[in-house]
């Protein structure tokens, strides 16, 4: 990782090509906050509670939640190399993983293939890591669409849902409160966010079938497409050990942290950055700052919970305690503020 104020030339003195930020490679999460924001206050009020991870439809003494997302431009390292057999482990992880956040168990999935036109090879690459995804999720496949619309997609995109039961006392606050521990658990990689920012940069010297410079993997291309983690298994133990809430690190890095209430988050001790993450800021030249703020850099789900609880559900979950919550605001992830 780069340092604080680092000098910005080479070693041999000239500039640097300059930094990359998830702005510059063509998503402003601002200005997607404040559209998604629009989109909220023009639907208003529409009958159901909700968290922020999951719309909760009250259903007597349960909840059924629900949770919609998809694989984003990770499909397009997916066609470089002609292989979807993951992304729809990706499209049920991102959803499902929403509603751990909840306090909801994932009990049934949806998807939506929509595609230029049809494919039986990609189709079956696609079902295949959707049946591996939902069996990791421990979610029943209750149906789906595939649309061919040649004048609106160009190639193809993969969406679901994903609906949740729990019992209205099972649900997480979803607010944490100073003096809290935050246990963190390792992600696989990237994940299914950021890939706009992460295909810019690592493609400006490489292609997505070069040889992988950092070991695990092949190729270039196939390091960006690991797989998301699923969570799903963390619920009882988070439940068990009295988890207040949780965050599930995706779009807008750690700052995910945030929307566990107005605290600050000192993250003192995050999992290690996986080589992927430090490929991508090398190659694009980004910023820690920038990083954080776009990646969950080897951290891929967060709960607070009381401290006298949090070694004993890290030891039993393979998590680890990664900071503390305090009176204030912001998150600093060793020192460095976002």
């Amino acid at each position: 990782m780069t340092e604080e104020g680092a000098d910005e030339t080479d070693h041999d003195g000239t500039d640097e090509e300059e930094g990359l930020t998830y702005a510059d490679a063509g998503v402003d999460i601002d200005a997607s906050e404040a559209a998604t924001a629009a989109l909220v206050s023009a639907v208003g009020d529409v009958g159901a509670e909700g968290s922020d991870y999951a719309g909760l439809l009250d259903i007597g003494d349960r909840y059924l939640a629900l949770a919609t997302d998809g694989v984003g431009t990770k499909l397009l390292v997916a066609e470089a190399l002609g292989d979807y057999s993951t992304v729809g482990i990706d499209c049920i992880a991102m959803n499902a993983n929403d509603l751990v956040a909840a306090g909801v168990d994932p009990v049934a999935f949806v998807d939506y293939l929509a595609v230029d036109e049809p494919d039986e090879t990609f189709s079956e690459q696609v079902g295949a890591g959707l049946r591996e995804g939902a069996e990791r999720a421990g979610v029943a496949l209750v149906g789906g669409e595939t649309a061919v619309m040649p004048e609106v997609i160009n190639g193809l995109d993969l969406a679901g849902t994903c609906a949740g039961l729990v019992a209205k006392d099972a649900v997480f606050d979803g607010h944490a409160e100073p003096g809290d521990a935050l246990v963190g658990w390792e992600s696989s990689g990237i994940h299914s966010n950021g890939l706009t920012l992460a295909r810019e940069a690592a493609t400006r010297d490489h292609d997505y079938t070069d040889p992988c410079p950092f070991d695990g993997y092949d190729t270039v291309g196939a390091a960006l497409l690991e797989p998301t983690r699923i969570y799903a298994d963390l619920l009882d133990p988070m439940r068990e050990h009295g988890v207040r809430g949780a965050a599930h690190v995706t779009g807008g890095g750690w700052t995910n942290l945030e929307r566990l209430g107005d605290n600050h988050y000192d993250v003192t001790d995050p999992w290690p950055v996986q080589p992927v993450f430090e490929f991508v800021q090398e190659q694009g030249n980004v910023s820690d700052e920038e990083m954080h703020r776009t990646f969950n850099m080897g951290t891929g789900f967060v709960a607070t919970v009381d401290p006298d609880r949090a070694e004993s559900l890290a030891t039993e979950t393979d998590g680890k305690v990664i900071g503390t919550v305090a009176e204030g605001d912001g998150v600093a992830i060793r020192g460095l503020e976002l």
